[in-house]
């Protein structure tokens, strides 16, 4: 896997607010990044939900760690061209939005990544921004198709992590699935029954 995958808000909290970071890491095969947009919004969430409160502890101890990067979110040319052309709306002004801005943030470091050249894992579970990165990545496809040396950019989901973890050394059995899945759908109303 690439390393770091960089994050949204939604699988960040789904496995830091039950202390299941390393099954994420393991899953990813790496580090993770998250934009600091994406930083706020966990440890607001953890602040207002207390089936998050965990996940402030968890983001505050990694962040002491190399197994988390914090991503700047401080404009720069780079990062404006990015989100100006994922969402049509100059960064400043996209700024001030903070509907689904974490997922355009993510998707914004992530195409910078990928447009110097390096292959690029995001996890996203909101469908908008699932769809944000899949043009993305097809944009990025076109562009090595046109002889251009860009990377390319994977879109995960906390499924996805599930799914790869499965077998491994955090997720070895059936019923540690059942057990950490049960616990991801108390905190995630999108999960649908494991059945």
């Amino acid at each position: 896997m690439i390393d770091p995958a960089i994050v949204d808000a939604g699988p960040a909290l789904n496995f830091f607010s039950i202390n299941k970071e390393r099954l994420l890491f393991d899953a990813i095969g790496g580090k993770i990044a998250i934009p600091e947009t994406v930083a706020g919004e966990i440890a607001d969430k953890a602040r207002r939900d207390d089936r998050f409160q965990a996940a402030a502890d968890v983001l505050a101890k990694l962040s002491k760690t190399d197994w988390l990067r914090v991503l700047s979110d401080e404009v720069t040319p780079g990062l404006a061209a990015a989100v100006l052309r994922i969402t049509a709306v100059p960064m400043a002004a996209r700024m001030t939005h903070r509907k689904d801005l974490g997922e355009i943030m993510v998707l914004a470091h992530a195409a910078i990544q990928a447009d110097a050249g390096r292959d690029v894992v995001v996890l996203i579970d909101d469908q908008a921004g699932a769809r944000l990165a899949a043009t993305e990545a097809a944009r990025l496809l076109r562009l090595r198709g046109q002889g251009r040396s860009v990377g390319a950019l994977s879109l995960m989901s906390t499924l996805d992590v599930l799914e790869r973890g499965a077998g491994r050394r955090y997720l070895p059995d059936r019923v540690a699935m059942r057990r950490i899945y049960a616990q991801l759908r108390q905190r995630d109303d999108g999960l649908v029954d494991i059945k």
